[in-house]
């Protein structure tokens, strides 16, 4: 049975924050956990948004910085859902500066997460499959069978450190 398709832009989540100084560290920039952690739940709501269950994030490919974050900047976080597995969902994440007295806008990170949805009974559930619409859509979309085969590399060399990791201890 073929699974459903959406746009992408069901998925579509904004998130903005000023930047306070005690959200910043020893250079006025942005604490990088504090940004993982409004990154991480704008890309659960496009998550969520996608599949219209639960989920739980499976992985997160990092955060790419382009420039830093300073303080009294207005960060916007934009996501939605990209790809999609069977029950994976990948979401892109692309975090925008605002200079708070100047209004000029720029591009300051991205990032991909990976979210598995869960049914009624807390297993991965099938999610419907993304169908990008605009030029920003399809050219994120372009890529995902290459950061795809990355994520699996990882994967299985993370996998076999903890094996290891896990038998010297014994």
């Amino acid at each position: 049975m073929p699974r459903d398709e959406i746009p992408m832009s069901r998925s579509y989540a904004v998130q903005e924050n000023i930047v306070l100084p005690g959200d910043t560290n020893m250079h006025n920039t942005m604490f990088g956990g504090l940004l993982m952690k409004h990154i991480d739940e704008t890309a659960a709501i496009s998550a969520r948004r996608h599949c219209r269950c639960p989920v739980v994030t499976a992985s997160n490919d990092g955060v790419h910085f382009h420039r830093p974050i300073q303080n009294d900047d207005i960060v916007r976080l934009e996501s939605f859902v990209c790809s999609a597995g069977r029950t994976s969902m990948e979401v892109f994440i692309k975090i925008s500066t605002e200079h708070s007295n100047t209004g000029a806008i720029e591009l300051a990170a991205i990032s991909y997460l990976t979210f598995v949805a869960l049914g009624s009974n807390g297993k991965p559930t099938e999610v419907p499959l993304p169908v990008p619409k605009t030029d920003e859509e399809n050219l994120v979309y372009r890529d995902r069978e290459t950061r795809k085969e990355m994520r699996l590399k990882k994967r299985s060399e993370t996998n076999s450190l903890i094996k290891s990791l896990t038998s010297s201890q014994t």
